[in-house]
């Protein structure tokens, strides 16, 4: 069909014309809520390259988790920052860790949020690299077992899902085994399994404290240039059980989530990350662009490219709008 006979323009030019032909539906249930907890009581720390996030205590994290589930965002995704750091991050796996005790008490007052537990290092290690160091190299193979003790902690806490982002050869299979030996088979892990080294993270590692300290994540995140890679690095996980796997970062890699999605039947997550929520949030303050119009169009973008759930700072400030 060729103009004049075909008029593109015509379904375009009210909003219920529009409505009714939109191929993408962005909704509150696609969205995961990041959140930072710290020890202490009464505290909300702003973090200064992350506007309108926060460093949270235990108390104030339940209160943003309550608006998040009234609002009907689904889930959570917890990092925790330890009050001690330590060469094979113990504060990860203890018992009464951060994180171990921030998932009992969003599961005794939010009971029906769904928590994420992140499992990684790199916040708990004086070093701040998501593995055990051997002199400047990271030992893969020794860091599994940390991994899987972390993530068997956090799931006899009580968390809902687990979320290695570790990027170490072989975790997915070490916690999946470890999960099922100790009787939480039910417990689903969402893999992130294409996480590149992005320099998009930099806000995300002075809300975390969680920069590493020499060198950095090159030998284990993965080129930014690769996207075949991807598709093994996902091929793995999927074998080795994830039950989600995730591309993060999401804006840069919008082909990777497109490929995947046409590569694998399993639930997709794209993580919207620090970089890209800093980057709309700057230029919004610098009246360059309208940032609510910018946020919902990026989410609305990741969504499109095949994301079935989407990692977002905005997730409180898109929900409202979708909820309106």
């Amino acid at each position: 069909m060729l103009f004049p006979d075909y008029r593109p323009r015509r379904l375009r030019q009210n909003e219920n014309f529009r409505r009714m032909i939109r191929e993408t539906a962005l909704s509150v249930d696609d969205l995961i809520l990041p959140l930072f907890v710290i020890a202490g009581k009464g505290i909300k720390h702003p973090i200064a390259s992350m506007p309108g996030q926060y460093q949270l205590s235990i108390d104030n994290l339940v209160k943003v988790s309550k608006k998040a589930h009234k609002l009907g965002i689904p889930a959570i995704m917890l990092f925790g920052i330890p009050d001690k750091k330590d060469p094979l991050a113990t504060r990860a796996y203890t018992k009464d860790g951060i994180v171990q005790k921030a998932i009992k008490a969003l599961k005794d007052n939010v009971p029906g949020l769904v928590v994420i537990a992140d499992v990684c290092l790199c916040q708990y290690t004086d070093h701040g690299h998501c593995g055990v160091v051997d002199g400047e190299k990271i030992d893969n193979d020794a860091t599994l077992d940390l991994l899987a003790r972390t993530g068997l902690s956090h799931a006899k806490a009580g968390a809902d899902m687990v979320a290695p982002s570790d990027m170490m050869d072989g975790r997915i299979a070490e916690i999946r085994n470890t999960l099922d030996e100790n009787d939480f088979s039910h417990i689903p892990i969402m893999s992130y399994a294409a996480k590149y080294c992005s320099s998009y993270y930099g806000p995300f590692r002075d809300a975390a404290d969680s920069a590493p300290k020499f060198g950095d994540r090159r030998t284990y995140q993965m080129d930014p240039a690769n996207a075949l890679e991807a598709i093994r690095e996902v091929t793995l996980d999927v074998e080795e059980g994830a039950d989600i796997i995730m591309v993060k970062p999401a804006l840069p890699y919008l082909d990777i989530i497109c490929r995947i999605r046409e590569e694998i039947d399993l639930p997709i997550a794209a993580y919207n990350v620090s970089g890209e929520y800093a980057m709309i949030k700057a230029a919004h303050k610098m009246g360059w662009l309208d940032g609510k119009k910018v946020m919902m169009e990026t989410l609305t973008g990741i969504k499109r490219a095949g994301a079935d759930m989407i990692l977002t700072y905005f997730a409180i400030e898109a929900a409202t709008e979708l909820t309106r």
